[in-house]
C-alpha cells in the first residue's frame, strides 16, 4: 500500500504559516476588492456564493482571480464544501507569523482617511 495521500483535484494549495512572505500578504492587501473581501471574512467563514463585492459589474473571472491571489498569499482558505466553496480568513497564520499586521491594516481601512473621497457637483 501507498501512504501518499491523493489529494482531490477540487483542493488548492494554501501556503503553509511559515511559507507567508510579508511582501506577498502586503500585495494581497493593498487592493480595495481584495480588501473588501477579507473585511467581510472577519464576520465568519463564507460561502463563495454569499461574498459580495461593492462593484456588481466585476465578472466571475475577476472575483476568482481576486481569491486566488489572497489564498496564494496566505490570507484566505478556499477549501470545497458540498457543491460550493468555502472562504475564510487564516487570522491565525497571519497573526503567527506577523503580529500586529492585520488588525492594523483592518483598523486603518476602517478609517475615514482610508475611504475614497467623492467629488461633490457643487
Amino acid at each position: 500500500m501507498n501512504d501518499q495521500t491523493v489529494s482531490s483535484p477540487l483542493e488548492l494549495h494554501h501556503p503553509a504559516r511559515e511559507e507567508l512572505v510579508l511582501a506577498q500578504v502586503l500585495f494581497a492587501l493593498s487592493d480595495p476588492a481584495r480588501l473588501e473581501i477579507v473585511l467581510q471574512l472577519t464576520e465568519g467563514p463564507l460561502e463563495m456564493a454569499h461574498c459580495h463585492l461593492n462593484d456588481p459589474s466585476l465578472p466571475k473571472s475577476t472575483k476568482s482571480h481576486l481569491m486566488k491571489v489572497l489564498r496564494e498569499a496566505g490570507v484566505i482558505r478556499n477549501e470545497p464544501r458540498g457543491r460550493g466553496r468555502v472562504l475564510s480568513l487564516r487570522r491565525d497564520d497571519l497573526d503567527h507569523r506577523f503580529p500586529g499586521l492585520l488588525d492594523a491594516i483592518l483598523k486603518a481601512s476602517s478609517s475615514p482617511e482610508a475611504s475614497p473621497r467623492r467629488l461633490s457637483g457643487a
